[in-house]
């Protein structure tokens, strides 16, 4: 098996002045034997094999967790502003206030109509109501139940021949016209209760449009936008503020379908925005949709990071990397020797006893001083540096010094 090892070394001011007058070529310059290349010390170390974890990128933008565009439920002049945009508010804070003068008459005079229904009916605050304690059907009983007692008498003399058949069909009359205005005394009882049902509900509504004059915020937030000043008028629907919490906030994803077997709810995203270059945010999937769009092919994701600095802004473009659940294998390397030309990134490898330039890397930046490495091909061969020239980098990774060549001629 090859072992693959990285070159570092001491490399002296002799060998480094060799080097630096020759250059590269693949031929000969004439017809000679090439020099023999001048031998350099290095020092190698093994290439590390590592499980790291694995990340799907996509991006996204950012928006609020909550957005309210407040307005106004009643008409009137506004009085009050006590607030700014930008300007914290906790839920209930009052973001203007409208002059109640005419809401505060209305419900006086809704409270004088129910109040008098209420004392016609006999009823007391909190009283529930009885068709049969109203004064008017107890006016009716009573009538009712005195002729029901005279009827009772004359038929008893009827039967006695004491009074004649006109005297009883006049009280019995009397008594059937007694029973039906106990009737109606209960049906206007009742009908009177409905109307005060219907004038409390008055009630309600006019202490609503009295409270409605006091704008409040939905939920705690910022102020992000105030679009009435005092003197102004407003009518019921007119928007005059926006109020946004940003802690935490809401990422929308775009996920292409070849990856949607890859996202599932819960999973960690790390957030990077251009806002703050080289700073990652921490979030988590919430929701993933369960259709795609159609017109794009791409599934709508939501993540939800903390935002409890507020540094991070609705609207701001943001790259995600989603964790997969998995760790995959790959061969770390120092990232000092690493050799990054043209977007291209590559190392090189010591193959028994020549240095060589791996043909195909793909490298990813890493934490901790490594890079990754996954995929390596070695290529090409090291010949004596003769007119072209030929450039050195040192790099320092931890106490060893790296020797890392730019150019290679590859055969």
């Amino acid at each position: 098996m090859i072992r693959k090892v990285f070159i570092s070394a001491f490399i002296s001011s002799a060998a480094i002045a060799a080097l630096l007058s020759m250059g590269c070529s693949a031929q000969p310059t004439s017809a000679a034997e090439p020099a023999a290349p001048l031998p350099v010390a290095v020092r190698v170390t093994a290439v590390q094999s590592q499980a790291i974890d694995r990340f799907l990128r996509v991006t996204g933008s950012l928006a609020a967790d909550e957005q309210a565009e407040v307005a106004a439920e009643t008409g009137g002049r506004v009085i009050a502003t006590p607030v700014e945009r930008g300007t914290r508010v906790s839920a209930g804070a009052v973001l203007i206030r409208v002059s109640g003068e005419e809401a505060d008459a209305s419900l006086r005079e809704a409270d004088a109509n129910a109040a008098q229904i209420e004392a016609r009916l006999g009823l007391m605050p909190g009283q529930p109501f009885d068709p049969a304690r109203v004064p008017e059907v107890l006016n009716a009983k009573a009538s009712l139940d005195w002729a029901e007692a005279d009827f009772n008498r004359i038929k008893a003399l009827l039967d006695q021949k004491v009074v004649s058949q006109s005297e009883f069909d006049q009280k019995q009359t009397q008594m059937q016209a007694a029973r039906q205005q106990y009737q109606t005394a209960q049906n206007a009882a009742q009908q009177s209760y409905r109307s005060l049902q219907a004038a409390r509900a008055r009630v309600d509504l006019a202490r609503k449009t009295a409270a409605d004059t006091v704008v409040k915020a939905p939920f705690a937030g910022l102020v992000a936008e105030r679009v009435v000043s005092k003197g102004d008028y407003v009518t019921r629907g007119t928007k005059v503020a926006t109020v946004v919490r940003i802690d935490p906030l809401r990422v929308e994803l775009t996920v292409p379908e070849q990856y949607v077997s890859q996202v599932k709810a819960g999973q960690a995203v790390k957030l990077t925005v251009d806002a703050y270059a080289g700073e990652t945010f921490a979030a988590n999937v919430r929701f993933v949709s369960p259709a795609l769009k159609a017109d794009q092919r791409a599934l709508t994701v939501e993540a939800i990071a903390p935002n409890r600095d507020g540094r991070l802004k609705p609207g701001l473009f943001a790259t995600a990397f989603v964790q997969q659940p998995a760790a995959a294998p790959a061969l770390l390397v120092p990232s000092s020797a690493v050799e990054t030309l043209a977007g291209t990134s590559r190392v090189y490898v010591v193959k028994g006893e020549r240095a060589r330039r791996s043909r195909r890397d793909h490298v990813w930046p890493r934490g901790g001083g490594n890079r990754r490495r996954e995929s390596a091909r070695e290529a090409g061969r090291w010949h004596p540096p003769s007119d072209r020239k030929t450039t050195e980098r040192y790099g320092i990774a931890g106490k060893s010094v790296w020797f890392r060549v730019h150019r290679w001629c590859e055969s």
